[in-house]
């Protein structure tokens, strides 16, 4: 498996680069170094999460969104993209780091409200994108994050309806999801 190996050069990719400083030839390697051993922790993500080799199976699809969410999320850092619509204010609200800090914070509730109703994708996105994490928070939860289990157990009428999106959500996006995560992930030779 690529865990121990991407451990390794993460702690010496992270090490050297506290060592080098922020410039120079040094302080670039160490970044790549801490780059590709990062990139192998997330290749088994599944494996590091379950303690098991799950590759092939459901669980191991985690895996590949895992990565291909950090992928996108770096994607957009790189490109420019500035998060909790910082970009968007303007020379004036700049100053105020109060406005700034209230944005995030409410942004970062809202995507931690979408995380506990089982919408982990939209948590994460919207934790970058700020009204995709209030979208999901408002939202019903699904029927077996924690949410649900809390908010909906004296509450038949509602799980009911929770479940009955959750099957509809699924049958319309699921073929779709495992056709793109087998493309991206690989087929399965079993």
């Amino acid at each position: 498996h690529h865990v121990v190996p991407g451990v390794v050069l993460t702690v010496v990719g992270g090490f050297g680069a506290v060592a080098s400083g922020r410039q120079g030839a040094g302080a670039a390697v160490c970044a790549v170094i801490f780059g590709l051993g990062a990139g192998l922790v997330l290749d088994e993500f599944a494996l590091v999460l379950h303690l098991d080799d799950v590759y092939w199976s459901e669980q191991g699809r985690k895996s590949v969104e895992v990565v291909v969410l950090t992928a996108a999320l770096v994607a957009l850092l790189l490109g420019g993209f500035l998060p909790f619509g910082v970009n968007d204010l303007t020379a004036a609200e700049r100053h105020d780091r109060r406005l700034v800090a209230a944005n995030v914070a409410v942004n970062f509730l809202f995507s931690l409200v979408a995380l506990a109703k089982g919408k982990p994708r939209m948590a994460v996105l919207g934790v970058l994108v700020p009204l995709v994490a209030p979208f999901g928070a408002v939202r019903l939860a699904r029927p077996g994050s924690p949410w649900a289990r809390r908010c909906y157990r004296n509450r038949p009428r509602a799980m009911a309806r929770a479940r009955r999106r959750a099957r509809a959500h699924d049958a319309r996006w699921s073929r779709l999801r495992r056709r793109v995560q087998d493309w991206l992930g690989g087929f399965s030779h079993s």
